[in-house]
């Protein structure tokens, strides 16, 4: 992760408000963890300037970690519009991936053409547990297409997401990560020092904050 590409998307998503700090009043999630921080990067697509930063970057990375990608593949619903921009400024293939087949119709479950010389990389727009991305790899890898990795805009870094990849031995990166969110935060004067020591002390260990 190159760290002044970072710091400039995490101040992006924080000027559009696509995460929302909230230390005081945490967020409930479907896992049971209360949270400090949501994340809702589909607000992004509104913001010309911000999704573009997003897929000129999300490019770079690609080619740099994934030199060998041909096809593009985005994660419905959110990593579907970053994987269309992306695929447009690379000039490549583009296919998308839902989290279970149609229950009309085809019934497909991948949207798209892939041939065998396929080499897949999935673009989501957030990575918690990692859980909709490699579900949707697996789907690929079952069909024998290669997946070579998966590009994000955000992780939240926690633990179950790295094992998560490091069980489906499948690589990742993103642009920018909760402590470069909470620093940019703290530089741009959305929180306080004792915020900024709540919000680091969640990510140390949610199940316990507060």
């Amino acid at each position: 992760m190159n760290q002044s590409i970072s710091s400039k998307i995490a101040k992006d998503l924080l000027n559009v408000k696509a995460v929302s700090l909230s230390p005081h009043k945490p967020y409930n999630w479907s896992s049971g963890i209360k949270s400090p921080i949501y994340t809702d990067n589909r607000i992004t697509i509104s913001y010309p300037t911000v999704r573009n930063d997003i897929a000129e970057e999300l490019a770079n990375l690609i080619q740099n970690k994934f030199p060998e990608v041909n096809v593009i593949g985005g994660v419905a619903t959110a990593g579907i519009p970053h994987a269309a921009l992306v695929a447009e400024k690379l000039n490549l293939p583009m296919i998308y991936v839902r989290s279970k087949p149609k229950d009309h119709g085809q019934g497909k479950q991948m949207e798209g053409f892939v041939d065998k010389n396929a080499k897949v990389v999935l673009i989501d727009d957030l990575l918690s547990t990692g859980n909709s991305v490699l579900n949707s790899a697996k789907y690929l890898i079952n069909h024998n297409i290669n997946v070579l990795g998966v590009a994000a805009i955000f992780t939240y870094g926690l633990p179950d997401s790295v094992v998560n990849f490091k069980k489906a031995e499948i690589k990742f990166d993103t642009l920018t990560d909760y402590p470069t969110i909470i620093e940019q935060a703290k530089i741009d004067s959305l929180i306080s020092k004792e915020d900024s020591d709540s919000l680091k002390a969640w990510h140390q260990d949610p199940w316990n904050w507060k």
